[in-house]
């Protein structure tokens, strides 16, 4: 079924990564590892184990970003194939939840994509459709979901020629959670004017137009939903319900019936207890929910009822996106150090939030069971799995019955060099003759070493950080000299602190160093650390300051050092996984090295730089015995911050010059804005489209205020 489209053949440790891994899933082993270091190609040996093994597979990675990028990559490789991506569709979301001590409800507030909807919807009728499927999904799959066997009784199929009434389809597009319509359609929505239906599917970009003679379908077309255009004439097409969550009119009442019973327990048991106030809000919640389900089936809330809706018994396992797969499906779970530990920690999460809401009567104890999977039952679904990681944890190491190493690099390129300075003067832990290193239990002599010279602290000389002492002074001291010394050849450098605001101190503090500095941590908005990483790959400045922002997934092939201040410092930020993470940002690089400020060899350091050493060791034997020659990887710029800015200034101006002469002429570049953004959510290019979007509402109100 899957065909793997490639100019590349597997290369390095490829070709027996994946003959390790396509054996050992023969031989039926339901856990592997395959530790890949950074620029290894460990999505080509996904796609080549895809293909060997011919089955629907889930790709599971920690964050949408990740998520967006493999998917993407899997398309190119496999462009014949359903390769579809499933994240949490929330823009914005705040669950609801309660807080006693402050007595502080909030209410549940979210912001829905459109788009990323619409991209779930068609993960799952593409799992119900056909079998050569590749999903690339967060672990939003393992939150609850309609049940697949309730989902797939409602699907319409519609056939040229086939006898319908018309108003039964209107009833049975109804029952599907469709909204009729007499205006513009969006998803989910259909207009009826005659014998002719317009229905826009809730998982496509086209509009379906039916024709109906003597109760009979004469005519089908596919119309683009923006540009209007026919695209084909197809002789059928599947029409899937609106709403994951799909339920009877019998299982409704039945539904009903069990939620009302469990309110009558429920507040016996808070009056018994003498908790008036909470039995009188649960009541008063629950029967407006109750009348809201009755007159239009659905109210604000309806999954804390889902086990009800689907009859499913107190504790039960709820329905996920796991369930829409066959049994043999594979699963691999990328950057597992991250993504296992995620996995599960959701449920525990989801269920001390809920139990303040029950606890005070804001929901009934069913609410429990509308929940994530618990991490047994996780690994109770998922059939074969193949852990992805350059640094695998104690969970896939101890579990897996095969590990597989991807070491040797397609490019050449080598592990960086480590280099081990002092924080604060002395002497940096010394190499060993054994080839490791020395772990020392005392810090290094504090007098010893160079200093900056005592000035009183003055905001135009910047003699001093704010809030620093001269053991951070001696490492920075040191930074500077190598910021400047690979800024003079056109190089670039990473930094990594330890908080946003040692980032922000230490890059201002640069600056009045004459170095060109940034900082970047996750408090700067999406389309600002575009621009600030664009702009760090052109080289309109040398050095970038962050946090733990520069780890997995950044790739900037022109960084010729990483300067890890502080690595001595034991903790999350300074963690074995951690240190081998931040070090392999500098492996795309020929020139790439590492610097280590440490007075302390930690036991993290150790065994960080000790990795490290053997691979490279490998690396550069593999290199000299095939006379293979390293190369950086080159990468094109993609300015999407800049090509915004410039297109802004050019619609501002259009704006300006077309409301004066005719302001219904605006539609046209609204309609070009729409186009764009249509674009880049098909390439995934979600913060993109977001950026798009929000113009596109900004042109419709200056729009409908200027004219």
């Amino acid at each position: 079924m899957f065909k793997l489209k490639s100019k590349f053949r597997p290369s390095g440790d490829q070709p027996q990564a994946i003959g390790e891994l396509v054996k050992g899933l023969k031989k039926n082993h339901q856990y592997q590892t395959l530790l890949g270091v950074t620029g290894s190609g460990k999505t080509f040996t996904m796609a080549n184990v895809i293909e060997k093994m011919d089955r629907p597979t889930l790709v599971i990675a920690h964050n949408k970003t990740l998520a967006a990028q493999l998917c993407n990559e899997f398309r190119e490789f496999f462009p014949e194939n359903a390769v579809e991506y499933f994240v949490s569709y929330y823009d914005y979301y705040q669950p609801e939840a309660y807080m006693p001590r402050s007595d502080t409800y909030i209410e549940k507030e979210a912001q829905i994509n459109d788009e990323i909807d619409r991209l779930r919807h068609r993960a799952t009728s593409a799992l119900l459709t056909r079998k050569d499927v590749v999903i690339v999904a967060s672990v939003s799959c393992i939150y609850g979901l309609g049940s697949p066997e309730n989902y797939e009784e409602e699907i319409i199929h519609l056939k040229l020629g086939d006898k319908i009434d018309r108003s039964s389809l209107m009833r049975n597009l109804i029952k599907l959670h469709f909204t009729r319509t007499v205006g513009s359609l969006k998803r989910g929505m259909f207009r009826v004017r005659g014998d002719i239906f317009e229905i826009n599917p809730i998982s496509s970009e086209m509009i379906y137009r039916v024709e109906i003679f003597e109760n009979q379908i004469v005519k089908v077309l596919a119309i683009d939903s923006i540009t209007k255009k026919v695209e084909e004439e197809p002789n059928d097409f599947w029409i899937f319900p609106a709403r994951h969550f799909m339920t009877s009119d019998q299982e409704m009442k039945k539904a009903v019936t069990a939620i009302r019973k469990e309110l009558k327990t429920r507040l016996q048991y808070f009056q018994k207890k003498k908790l008036l106030l909470e039995a009188e809000r649960l009541e008063r919640r629950t029967k407006y929910d109750l009348e809201m389900i009755k007159e239009i089936g659905y109210c604000n809330g309806i999954e804390n009822y889902s086990r009800h809706l689907l009859g499913r018994a107190p504790g039960e396992t709820p329905s996920t996106l796991l369930s829409y797969f066959p049994k043999d499906f594979l699963t691999f779970i990328d950057e597992s150090h991250v993504t296992i530990p995620q996995i599960g920690g959701m449920y525990l999460g989801d269920r001390a939030r809920k139990k303040a809401l029950v606890d005070f009567g804001f929901r009934l104890e069913s609410a429990f069971d509308n929940r994530p999977l618990k991490f047994d039952e996780f690994s109770q679904k998922i059939n074969q799995c193949i852990f992805f990681s350059a640094t695998p944890r104690d969970y896939e190491l101890k579990n897996s019955e095969q590990i597989v190493e991807q070491i040797i690099r397609p490019t050449g390129l080598v592990d960086p060099e480590i280099i081990i300075r002092p924080v604060v003067g002395g002497v940096a832990p010394k190499l060993s003759i054994s080839g490791g290193f020395e772990p020392s239990l005392k810090p290094m002599d504090q007098n010893k070493g160079s200093e900056l010279p005592d000035k009183p602290a003055s905001q135009s000389e910047g003699s001093d950080l704010p809030g620093k002492d001269k053991k951070t002074l001696s490492q920075v001291e040191d930074l500077i000299k190598e910021v400047k010394a690979r800024a003079a050849k056109k190089e670039r450098v990473l930094v990594t602190t330890l908080t946003k605001r040692m980032a922000e101190d230490l890059s201002e503090y640069l600056k009045e160093q004459n170095v060109k500095a940034k900082y970047m941590h996750s408090g700067i908005d999406t389309l600002e650390r575009i621009r600030i990483l664009t702009e760090f790959r052109k080289g309109e400045f040398d050095c970038l300051v962050g946090v733990n922002l520069l780890r997995e997934g950044l790739d900037l092939p022109e960084v010729t050092l990483v300067a890890i201040l502080d690595a001595d410092k034991e903790g999350f930020l300074r963690s074995e996984t951690s240190l081998i993470q931040t070090i392999g940002r500098a492996a795309r690089n020929v020139k790439g090295q590492v610097i280590l400020y440490a007075d302390f060899m930690t036991g993290s350091l150790e065994k960080a730089i000790g990795e490290t050493e053997r691979r490279r060791k490998k690396q550069i034997a593999y290199n000299k015995k095939h006379g293979i020659t390293p190369r950086t990887i080159v990468k094109k710029i993609k300015d999407i911050a800049g090509d915004l800015g410039k297109k802004d200034s050019k619609v501002e101006a259009i704006l300006e010059m077309e409301l004066k002469a005719d302001p219904h002429k605006v539609s046209s570049i609204i309609q070009e804005k729409e186009k764009e953004m249509a674009a880049a959510a098909k390439n995934l290019e979600f913060e993109l489209a977001a950026i798009l979007r929000d113009q596109v509402r900004e042109l419709k109100s200056q729009k409908s205020i200027k004219s």
